[in-house]
């Protein structure tokens, strides 16, 4: 290029960068946003300084973007050359800096800054802040076994995968031990549960008691009954796993399995008083199977008044002794003592005591209003042939039996004058108004006051005032008072 020597010496002399003055206005931020000018939005700016502000357009793509972005999308993939991709439409702009700065809004643009603050529903498309780390420690790795129990113990989320080895889950254990918290016990225990092989659990347990208590408790609580068995097998607890393995009956609804279960529990090592009870166990079980097969049959039959009269509620088996005595001596009073499903023999294969018979068999006869046999109940003869009444629960607990299942007030008052106790006496005549025992035994004690009060509770004109007014006339009785 051929220049003049005024251009060359211009040319050099010259320089498009100007040194910095303090007076300086066009300093480098306003020559970047003025290089910019042809971006701005001439409708934006209210004033000559808004014209150089921050008005640049610009867009942001979504992840989730619309059916035209992902048109466009298929468009760049199907483009092999950058020519192609530089004839592609240039996106709309949907947000203004210059709107947002100012608090505008552009008709058909995107809202405001403070409307944007402000509107709940928008989608917010800015990247978060990130949190302060301490935020994040309650789900790290750095937590010591100390820390991670004192913050289970205060009920905040702390994971324990991060103890791996044997020595830190131990560790954990004994920072929970030291805590003396069972639920944060508990929790470890469940974490060693599942991270350690039995063998090595139980071997560490051993020598950790109270560890080895709460896993035994929390094993019954959740009927683990295999780990507890093997638990107790390891720890030679032989009554222990005696008793958890009887325990398992409970699980066996067929009556002939469950029968069957129980005999193989007799053999167990329990102790003596326990052998006892699972042998009664199994036979009384055996004995409900067979009465709860004739009775069926002979309900069904109804050929017996008793079935016809007082058809059953419910089956006999699997229920207590004390039910089973009761449905004896209901249904099966007066049978000889030779069959299962007698009450005497019930009584005598069970050891049951006298004063629970008695009861029962009072309770059962009493329901059904059978007085004579109530009465036969509490007869009893000495040596010379002599009947005596003799109540091995008290004459009171007889009275109040009876007055229950709406005895007659005859029937009553011949078993409250049996009662020994003259207040008690008093008090069950005057309750279940037997008024022939109160006048009785007012005049025996020759109480003529508590004879007066009681003449003002009986009815007027009846037998019972004319029987009070007779005793109080009569001049053969020296009274108290």
């Amino acid at each position: 290029m051929n220049r003049t020597k005024g251009d060359e010496e211009e040319y050099w002399n010259s320089s498009k960068f100007k040194a910095f003055t303090f007076d300086d206005e066009d300093d480098e931020l306003s020559q970047v946003v003025n290089s910019l000018r042809d971006f701005v939005d001439d409708d934006d700016a209210d004033d000559d300084l808004e014209r150089v502000s921050w008005s640049i357009s610009w867009s942001i793509k979504e992840t989730s973007s619309n059916s035209g972005s992902n048109h466009e999308r298929e468009q760049l993939k199907n483009r092999n050359s950058f020519s192609s991709y530089a004839q592609l439409p240039k996106p709309a702009s949907t947000y203004s800096l210059s709107s947002f700065f100012r608090g505008r809004t552009r008709p058909g643009s995107f809202q405001s800054l403070s409307d944007a603050l402000s509107d709940t529903s928008a989608k917010s498309y800015a990247p978060e802040l990130g949190r302060p780390k301490g935020e994040y420690r309650d789900y790290s790795n750095d937590w010591s076994p100390s820390d991670t129990v004192r913050r289970l113990r205060k009920g905040k989320v702390c994971s324990l995968e991060r103890f791996r080895s044997l020595q830190d889950k131990l560790q954990l254990l004994e920072e929970a031990v030291s805590m003396h918290d069972g639920n944060v016990i508990t929790a470890v225990l469940i974490f060693l549960k599942r991270t350690l092989s039995k063998e090595i659990l139980f071997r560490e347990l051993e020598v950790r008691q109270v560890a080895l208590r709460h896993l035994i408790h929390f094993l019954k609580e959740i009927g683990d009954q295999k780990l507890l068995l093997d638990l107790f097998r390891f720890l030679d607890r032989t009554e222990e796993l005696a008793l958890t393995h009887y325990r398992e009956h409970l699980n066996i609804q067929d009556p002939e399995k469950r029968k069957e279960f129980l005999k193989t529990c007799i053999g167990l090592p329990f102790s003596a008083e326990d052998s006892a009870h699972i042998q009664d166990h199994y036979t009384l079980l055996e004995r409900q199977i067979i009465i709860e097969a004739n009775d069926r049959h002979l309900e069904s039959a109804g050929q017996t008044e008793i079935f016809r009269k007082h058809p059953r509620k419910a089956s006999i088996l699997n229920m207590p002794l004390v039910t089973t005595l009761f449905y004896s001596c209901f249904y099966h009073y007066t049978e000889a003592e030779g069959t299962f499903s007698s009450p005497v023999n019930l009584k005598k294969t069970f050891k049951i005591p006298e004063k629970q018979y008695v009861l029962t068999a009072l309770a059962a006869r009493a329901k059904l209003r059978a007085w004579h046999d109530v009465d036969a109940l509490f007869t009893t003869k000495n040596w010379l042939g002599y009947t005596k009444k003799r109540a091995p629960i008290g004459f009171h607990r007889v009275v109040e039996i009876l007055h229950k299942n709406s005895a007659p007030v005859q029937i009553l008052q011949e078993y409250v004058n049996l009662v020994e106790d003259v207040d008690t006496k008093l008090n069950l005549a005057t309750k279940f108004k037997c008024h022939d025992v109160v006048i009785d035994t007012c005049r025996d004690l020759k109480d003529r006051q508590q004879l007066l009060v009681y003449r003002s509770k009986v009815d007027k004109g009846s037998a019972e005032e004319e029987k009070i007014d007779a005793i109080l006339n009569s001049s053969q009785i020296r009274w108290k008072n």
